[in-house]
């Protein structure tokens, strides 16, 4: 049984993991990290990180950049794996992650979804094979009118992924109404879309001479980010020191 502390577990992310850990046969929640204890979760909550005195095989971090720092400390300092899910973290915190990394096992990816993560699989090898057929690529991604931020960081992880492929040859294109010519042939059209309550949806379209394949991942809930989260901390638990992402929870590497 991997044994887990959910830091930020009052939040949203923080209760939707703990539910679905509910029905885990192989993964539990031994302690939980809040700024107060005000819900019944079923584990005792610390609201200072460093009192924790929970065993534990791996940390899920769902909470928040402010607190990134306090939680790298506590990792380094009981060497207990960190899946890191926090995001907006600054250049200074992205740099600590690294250095913690040298000591402890540590997680990060820009997406949590077991889905998103294979489409990004699927889209190297679709890129090595269309692109030098003279197809052109185009990212679309649908958020709810909540979110302030575009393209999203998951297009954005979408498009590296391709162009990674490609050498970093292409370069991204937001807006096409400043300018009127032709669209280059080595460049990645990204285009957001904001409306009602949806909570993800991500379509890459590679288009040729009388052919279009389109890729399309479409999140239903929140759910997919937790399912994924508690995999990558199954993956994890008992991993040497080092930088992992979501490609190795896939792989199994």
């Amino acid at each position: 049984m991997v044994k887990v502390i959910m830091h930020g577990c009052n939040g949203r992310m923080g209760q939707v993991i703990t539910g679905l850990m509910k029905e885990d046969k192989e993964a539990q929640i031994v302690a939980g990290i809040d700024i107060a204890d005000n819900r019944e979760n079923g584990y005792p909550v610390f609201t200072d990180i460093k009192k924790c005195d929970v065993e534990a095989d791996v940390i899920i971090d769902f909470a928040s950049a402010q607190a990134v720092d306090a939680l790298l400390d506590f990792s380094l300092e009981t060497r207990i794996p960190v899946v890191l899910c926090t995001t907006g973290l600054s250049e200074e915190q992205i740099e600590k992650v690294k250095a913690v990394s040298e000591n402890v096992a540590v997680l990060k990816s820009a997406n949590m979804s077991l889905g998103v993560n294979m489409l990004i699989k699927l889209l190297k090898e679709a890129a090595n094979v269309l692109v030098p057929a003279d197809f052109d690529i185009e990212i679309v991604e649908k958020h709810h009118n909540q979110k302030v931020d575009a393209p999203s960081g998951t297009a954005l992880a979408l498009a590296d992924s391709i162009n990674e492929a490609l050498d970093n040859e292409y370069a991204y294109k937001y807006d096409r109404s400043q300018e009127r010519k032709l669209r280059d042939k080595k460049e990645i059209g990204i285009h957001a879309v904001r409306g009602g309550t949806i909570v993800g949806e991500h379509e890459v379209i590679f288009a040729g001479a009388d052919e279009v394949i389109e890729f399309k991942h479409t999140a239903y809930s929140k759910a997919i980010f937790g399912k994924g989260a508690i995999q990558a901390a199954k993956y994890l638990a008992g991993k040497n020191a080092g930088m992992y992402d979501m490609s190795n929870v896939i792989d199994g590497e």
